[in-house]
């Protein structure tokens, strides 16, 4: 049954490898020259999605948040290995899930070449692989006082999306439907972590909350930051929200946004603007790092706002 499972829904050629899918350990070769960047990631049913989900959106959230470790180290994405504990083998939902997983994998070059199936309650493990020339990696510990802090894309839509779903933040429906898709399928930003190498002073990706993750890259960097609540970038929608404090917490502490949180010095501004406009990605300056320790946000009044939580617990109930 496993073999005929993984045969069916999870076989297919890997070009990049020299040995992929049917054997006891896959066979690469990395390009010579090259470190080898490495993340995985789990996702458990009823914690990171939901019974009534759908597996093609499962399947293209499984890679993708493991895509965005890479591009938070402007890494270039080779190889990645699945393993997936199932209630049953189900056909249908195996295909959907595959679709999904491998329509994230065809848009970044990524080839699946291991894994692992079993039965148990539904658990998705992702282990990506990539490349970074030495050197070259973006790492949490470089950001420098001085430097400017740097959002992608757009923040809170997944954490609203999410809070409209529970029920703790209401919202006109149609104004919701635009924040879902945030939520269901995330967008890796892999070619902006490569454009960002040699231009950014550290990074990460936003998956446990803006306010969290730039925690750590302040920790490791032994720096502090100032940044301005006003110029966090939002969806249009979800401006009209912002004086509920569920939804600026969304925005601050939401998590599931995977876009990339970086420094850089301030003689670098034009070179990330031209990075983001190469990838046709947004990036907004939203802080400064500071020599004192901690992390300021600054309302439009110029006063520090206090907040309950930075981020999501992985250990919370």
């Amino acid at each position: 049954m496993e073999f005929s499972l993984i045969a069916r829904h999870f076989t297919r050629p890997a070009p990049g490898a020299v040995l992929g899918v049917g054997d006891d350990c896959a066979l690469l070769a990395p390009t010579p020259g090259m470190q080898l960047a490495v993340s995985t990631d789990m996702l458990l049913e009823g914690r990171h999605f939901m019974p009534q989900d759908g597996p093609a959106g499962i399947g293209h959230k499984a890679l993708a948040v493991n895509l965005s470790d890479l591009a938070a180290m402007g890494a270039t994405p080779r190889w990645a290995t699945l393993s997936i504990a199932l209630p049953a083998a189900d056909d249908a939902w195996l295909t959907a899930f595959a679709r999904g997983f491998f329509r994230m994998a065809d848009l970044h070059g990524i080839e699946l070449v291991g894994g692992d199936t079993t039965r148990g309650a539904l658990t998705i493990a992702v282990t990506v692989m990539g490349e970074v020339p030495p050197d070259a990696a973006l790492r949490r510990d470089g950001a420098r006082p001085g430097d400017d802090v740097w959002v992608s894309g757009v923040l809170g839509s997944a954490a609203a999306a999410l809070a409209y779903r529970q029920a703790r933040l209401s919202m006109d429906p149609l104004d919701a439907a635009r924040v879902l898709p945030a939520l269901y399928l995330p967008t890796p930003r892999v070619e902006l972590g490569i454009a960002l190498r040699g231009v950014a002073s550290a990074a990460i990706d936003v998956s446990d909350g803006l306010l969290a993750d730039l925690g750590h890259v302040l920790e490791r960097s032994g720096v502090g930051a100032t940044l301005e609540f006003a110029t966090l970038p939002v969806l249009p929608v979800l401006h009209k929200y912002l004086h509920k404090d569920v939804a600026r917490e969304c925005v601050l502490a939401g998590g599931d946004d995977y876009e990339l949180c970086f420094t850089a010095p301030a003689a670098c501004r034009d070179a990330v603007l031209a990075a983001g406009q190469q990838t046709n990605v947004t990036v907004t300056r939203i802080g400064a790092i500071t020599a004192e320790a901690g992390l300021t946000v600054r309302d439009t009044d110029g006063k520090s706002m206090q907040f309950a939580k930075t981020g999501y617990d992985h250990f919370d109930e």
